[in-house]
């Protein structure tokens, strides 16, 4: 049985693949164009440790993942962008929806040269917008390296409360790190946004 809160939830809208523009990235539907700079992105020692990556895909893997992302109804995988040269900056995704509460997870990935610039936290703004005005999930929720500090703080610039850390759960370079869980609510991020 759905919860009253699920049920405000329209959850059919992760089927439409929007553009999302903000003031220096344009989020666009992922699909099989951006395979190249996807397998790039995927076989970056530096991006594969922060995201804690550590399966190697083969470029036909992540053209077929690439190519089937726009007919997925249950999550939004979308390519950040450059607006004014279109040049693949990255990669954003709401997955692992859990329709009975609402919820949906969320994961980013730039390029290396990309990052430190506001890209992640501008990308983050857009799809939370969408992910509570549109879609109108109540939760968005992630987990973050505590090693990831830049994008820790990105993720708090963009409305992100820290709700706990699983001690000692990533091991990575031969040691133990902690794994922080971090939660948005759509109606508290509202107010704030």
């Amino acid at each position: 049985m759905t919860s009253d809160l699920a049920a405000l939830a329209d959850l059919a809208a992760l089927a439409v693949k929007p553009v999302l523009h903000g003031p220096t990235v344009r989020l666009v539907p992922l699909d099989a164009r951006h395979t190249e700079p996807m397998y790039r992105l995927c076989t970056d020692q530096e991006t594969n440790r922060l995201t804690g990556t550590r399966t190697a895909f083969t470029r036909e893997q992540i053209r077929q993942w690439c190519a089937t992302r726009p007919e997925q109804p249950d999550r939004l995988d979308l390519a950040v962008e450059d607006p004014a040269t279109g040049r693949f900056l990255g990669e954003v995704a709401l997955n692992d929806l859990d329709p009975d509460n609402s919820a949906a997870d969320y994961r980013i990935a730039l390029t290396p040269d990309s990052t430190g610039r506001g890209i992640g936290t501008e990308a983050t703004l857009l799809v939370l917008r969408h992910a509570f005005e549109t879609i109108r999930l109540h939760r968005v929720q992630l987990e973050v390296y505590e090693y990831n500090e830049r994008a820790a703080r990105a993720y708090r610039k963009a409305g992100f409360t820290l709700e706990g850390r699983a001690r000692q759960a990533h091991h990575w370079d031969g040691r133990y790190w902690d794994v922080l869980h971090m939660a948005a609510l759509r109606e508290e991020w509202l107010r704030a946004h």
